[in-house]
Parts: structure tokens; C-alpha cells; sequence
């Protein structure tokens, strides 16, 4: 039955309006110590203290030393509708601030008891008391400058939000998350945070962010990730992301500001997760830190009402600028999986800088005239820097070990390459190159080879025929699921071609490798791995050179195509300890 009441229009009454509104903005506790920690940073604060009592639904006190309110101000900050930072509507295009003392607290105090004590001078302060959305009391109060909010009883006064709250626990997980972050976003900042009479966070000003990571999750974490900064266009982005060797390895952390907002943004995060494409197996997510800095016209910080999510002015260019920016910082050597290293910056992914060389000459040996290892020059990928000339690359004394590694020595650690996992990124860059600009030259067989398929098999060629072809394989049907191959490509002199063709076609029809990849991607891939060389494999000292030159000229030489390390460094500090010299 239909209740007629419920047609006729009314105007709330101004108590209901206001917990309506504060609905809109205080979700739980968490809510709440977000909006008042962010309030201490837009006051200027260097410090700012958190006391936490059952998970916040007792109490919450957030206190700074930012640059207080004067009485009036102070007064005024718990009316609706009433702030500091804007005048006209505006000012509300390219708003830098978090708020200030305006937006959030007539919200908190009309579902709380809530108790401001300010001060602009040591000595001199206001006590500032609401409860349930009406000021009870405005009192003098000595304290030193900055401001301390005490939020108790969140919805004493609203027991149908109360009970939809939940356990202490989980209410001091969320809260406990939301501190994280803010403490991320800027890590210049004191932060301490008690929670139930136990100091939960006690995090002192930090130089830099791999700082603060170090300070919340050990130094471990914080060495496990490399260093992000880059600018396109109007779009900066620097901060830091997991080296592609430890992802999986520990719990996933995710942390994106905006213009010092921290923010939730599934595009931003997908196209960081996109430079990690070959380097990571699909699935598995790295932990990101990253800051994105663009003019504020460019950003609009007003369609959440916790200001949880942005609206972008050029969505596209901002998220290939993130892909682009974390793409570069896993081509350097940092990404390499090292051991006892401290932080450093390493070298750029020349791995060795010096003056220019004849590589040729390094050796009485001569390079084959078809070398193994591609050497030649080619335009880098779209967005990534353009790699060095092969000449221009200093080679170190190299050599094998186990017919699987090459091992060579720097003044900070000693180095060893996969040759196979080396190999493979090399090619793979190749295939993709061919993939996409055409065919490839292709060597035609003086007796054609003969492939005699099982069903899965002649499928995973029909499927990827086109692209075989344009790597130069030349195959035609025999009848049934037999394959006559005419020709086949070059890529080096130690290629089999027919093993390659059969490998490849079997992991294919397994569907064991790269689901997470594009098709031409998977391919290349698939092809790649087949076609490298194998560990076991014996390598002339002119062909350990060339894969050290054409390895360094890749995009990302630090990972082959399975997330696996190219590249493995341990420091010398690390070896003494080892061996007790330490």
C-alpha cells in the first residue's frame, strides 16, 4: 500500500539537513581523522599528533602546530558553508588547499560532540565547544599555537549510523590506512598516532619518500623500489614503484596523489601497471608510490564529496604520461635485482659509462659478421629515451660462468647476466619491432621442413599465421595438420629454426605463456624465449660482448619477457659481511 504522506513536499528541518550533509562527508571514523589531519597540513603544520579511542567511535583528537585561528575565525569555522579558502565560485577551478577549518567541521560537529582549541600566539587561545550541530559554548583557553580538534561520540546522535559502524578493529584498520597514505603524501611532516593508549605510528620528518617507506615498512621495502621522475608536457611524475624481480613477493601497496592529494584513480593505476607489460607474468600487481603533478586549471578536485577522486582536463595524455615516466625508471639499472645495497643511483641502463670505444678492438677475437646479439642502430620505443650507440658503450672484462652467466666487476658490486634471459629481451625487443613496422627478411630453406602437427597446434599457426609471416616464416598447408615451412628468419647463427617453430606452437596451444598479453605481444614473446639462447650454451668472448652491447641498448634490459631478472648485483659490502670482514 502506497503511503500518501510521503507525496507531500516538506523543508527538512535545519538538524536533519545538516546530518544529511554530514553524511556526504563523515562515512565512518576514518573519515573524519582524514579531514582533520588534512585541515593541520593546510595550517601549515610541521607536526601533527592523533589519539585514537576504539577505533575512533569513542574518540578522536587530532592535533598540529600549524598557524591557529583567532577567535572569530574560530567561532565562525563551525557554521555551515563558512571557509577560508574561497570567495567566489570561481575559486573553486584549480583549488590547491584541503579544505581549511571550513567545509568539514559543521559536518563532523552535527553528528558528534566536537571541541576546537585554537591559538595564533602561544598563551592565547579559544575553546570552541559544538554538540549535535549546536554551539554550546566559546571560551578562553592557554595553550601553545596550532589547534587541537577532539571528535567524541561520533553518532551518538544518529543511532541508525552508529550501529552500521563497524568492530574497533576494523574501524582502526581503515583509520590506520588513511594515516598511511596522508603520511606518504607528505613525508615532511611529524606524525604520531596512538590508538587505545598504544603508540600505533611515531614517524619523524622524512628527507624523502623512500624515506617514509623505509620508516613504515623497514628498509628492505624501501630498497625493493625504484626511483620515479620524469616531466611530459605539463605533467610531472616522479615517486617510486616495485622493482619488477620482487613483485609478488610482499603484500601490494598502493599510494597516488595529485597535486599532493591523495586519491583513488583506477585509469592512473592501470596505465603505471601497463609499463610493467614484459617484464612482470599477467596477474601479478606491483606496489606503486606516485605523485602527479599538473597546473591546477588542469585538475577538478570537486567531484567527490571526500575529495577521494579528480576529474582530469586531459585524461589520455596524463595517463600515458604515468605510463611513460614509469616505463623509464625500470630501463635503468636501479630495477636490476641487487643484493646489500643500500640506495644508490646507478648508472643509466649503459650499465658502464665511459668514453667512446671501438668495441672491436677490446679483443684480438673478431665479432662474427653475422653477430649473435643485435648490435645495430634502431629507433627506441615510443616514449622511452633513445638507447646509446653500440660504439659509445664500455665493455668490461667479461666471462662465463657455468656456460649460463656472464660476470664481470664494478667499483660498487659485482654483476652477473643470464645469458639466456639476456638474450631473450633482446630478441623479443626485435620481434616487436618487427611486428610492428613489417615483415622481417627471411632465409629461404634449399629442402622445405616438413611439421606434422597435433590439432591444438595447427590451430594456435592458424591463429597467429599472419604474424609468423610477417617474422619471415614462409608456411604453407600439406594436407591436414601438416605444415610445409619454405622459409624462416635469421635472428642470429645459433638459431633452430624448426625447434623454435615446434616449441613455440606447443606453448601456444597450452596457452602456458602471456595470457595478460596482447596477441602480437604473446608471440614475440613466445618466439623470443624459444629463439634465445639456451644456459649451457658456450659463448665466444666477441659474442659475450655483443650481448652485453645489444642488452644494454634494449628498453628494459634489467627483465626478460617472464618477470624474471636479466641482471643480478650483489655489492661489495654485502660479500664482506659474508665473509666476516664486516
Amino acid at each position: 500500500m502506497v503511503n500518501t504522506e510521503l507525496r507531500t513536499v516538506a523543508i527538512l528541518p535545519p538538524a536533519v539537513a545538516d546530518q544529511i550533509a554530514a553524511g556526504e562527508v563523515v562515512e565512518r571514523p576514518a573519515s573524519v581523522v582524514k579531514e582533520l589531519v588534512e585541515n593541520a597540513f593546510d595550517a601549515g603544520a610541521t607536526g601533527v599528533d592523533v589519539t585514537i579511542t576504539e577505533g575512533g567511535r569513542a574518540t578522536i583528537r587530532v592535533s598540529d602546530d600549524g598557524i591557529g585561528m583567532a577567535r572569530a575565525d574560530a567561532t565562525l569555522a563551525v557554521e555551515r558553508h563558512a571557509t577560508s579558502k574561497i570567495r567566489l565560485a570561481s575559486d573553486l577551478v584549480g583549488v590547491a588547499s584541503f579544505g581549511f577549518r571550513g567545509e568539514a567541521l559543521p559536518a563532523i560537529g552535527s553528528v558528534s560532540r566536537l571541541e576546537i582549541e585554537t591559538a595564533t600566539v602561544d598563551g592565547s587561545g579559544t575553546r570552541v565547544r559544538v554538540a549535535g550541530g549546536t554551539l554550546e559554548s566559546v571560551a578562553d583557553a592557554a595553550r601553545r599555537r596550532g589547534t587541537t580538534v577532539t571528535v567524541d561520540a561520533l553518532f551518538y546522535n544518529t543511532p541508525a549510523r552508529q550501529k552500521f559502524l563497524r568492530g574497533t578493529r576494523s574501524e582502526w584498520r581503515v583509520i590506520a590506512d588513511v594515516i598511511t597514505a596522508m603520511a606518504l603524501a607528505r613525508p615532511d611532516v611529524r606524525i604520531t598516532v596512538s590508538h587505545d593508549g598504544r603508540e600505533a605510528f611515531a614517524l619523524p620528518p622524512a628527507a624523502s619518500l623512500r624515506e617514509r617507506v623505509a620508516a613504515l615498512w623497514g628498509v628492505d621495502t624501501a630498497d625493493a623500489l625504484v626511483a620515479v621522475d620524469d616531466v611530459s608536457g605539463p605533467v610531472r611524475v616522479c615517486g617510486l614503484v616495485q622493482r619488477p624481480a620482487d613483485v609478488g613477493l610482499s603484500s601490494r601497496r598502493v599510494l597516488l596523489t595529485v597535486n599532493g592529494r591523495a586519491i583513488r584513480d583506477t585509469g592512473i593505476v592501470r596505465a603505471a601497471e601497463a609499463a610493467y607489460r614484459s617484464t612482470i607474468p599477467a596477474g601479478i600487481r606491483p606496489s606503486l608510490f606516485l605523485a602527479v603533478t599538473l597546473p591546477a586549471g588542469d585538475v577538478d578536485v570537486n567531484v567527490h564529496p571526500a575529495k577521494a577522486e579528480v576529474r582530469f582536463r586531459d585524461r589520455w595524455n596524463t595517463e600515458r604520461a604515468v605510463e611513460r615516466a614509469v616505463r623509464r625508471s625500470l630501463g635503468t639499472e636501479e630495477s636490476a635485482a641487487a643484493f646489500g645495497f643500500a640506495h644508490r643511483t646507478f648508472m643509466p641502463p649503459t650499465f658502464e659509462s665511459g668514453a667512446t670505444m671501438d668495441v672491436a678492438a677490446l679483443s684480438s677475437a673478431p665479432i662474427p659478421e653475422t653477430p649473435l646479439f643485435e648490435t645495430d642502430e634502431r629507433d627506441s620505443e615510443p616514449d622511452v629515451a633513445a638507447p646509446p650507440a653500440a660504439a659509445e658503450i664500455q665493455v668490461p672484462p667479461l666471462m662465463q660462468l657455468r656456460n649460463t652467466w656472464l660476470l664481470f666487476e664494478r667499483d660498487d658490486a659485482l654483476v652477473l647476466i643470464d645469458q639466456h634471459s639476456a638474450h631473450e629481451r633482446i630478441l623479443y625487443e626485435q620481434f616487436m619491432r618487427t611486428l610492428d613496422r613489417g615483415e622481417a627478411p627471411s632465409q629461404r630453406l634449399l629442402f622445405p621442413m616438413t611439421l606434422h602437427l597435433a590439432p591444438a597446434e595447427a590451430e594456435a599457426f592458424e591463429d597467429n599465421r599472419e604474424l609468423f609471416v610477417r617474422l619471415g616464416f614462409e608456411v604453407e598447408g600439406f594436407g591436414g595438420h601438416t605444415l610445409l615451412v619454405n622459409s624462416v628468419p635469421m635472428p642470429h647463427p645459433r638459431f633452430d629454426a624448426e625447434r623454435c617453430l615446434r616449441d613455440t606452437l606447443a606453448t601456444l596451444s597450452g596457452d602456458r605463456f602471456g595470457s595478460g598479453l596482447a596477441k602480437h605481444e604473446r608471440l614475440a614473446a613466445t618466439v623470443a624465449c624459444k629463439a634465445a639462447v639456451k644456459a649451457g650454451d658456450s659463448l665466444a668472448p666477441a659474442e659475450m660482448r655483443a650481448l652485453y652491447i645489444a642488452l644494454a641498448r634494449t628498453t628494459l634490459p634489467a627483465h626478460d619477457v617472464h618477470g624474471r631478472s636479466t641482471i643480478v648485483q650483489v655489492s661489495w659490502d654485502e660479500l664482506e659481511r659474508r665473509f666476516g670482514r664486516r
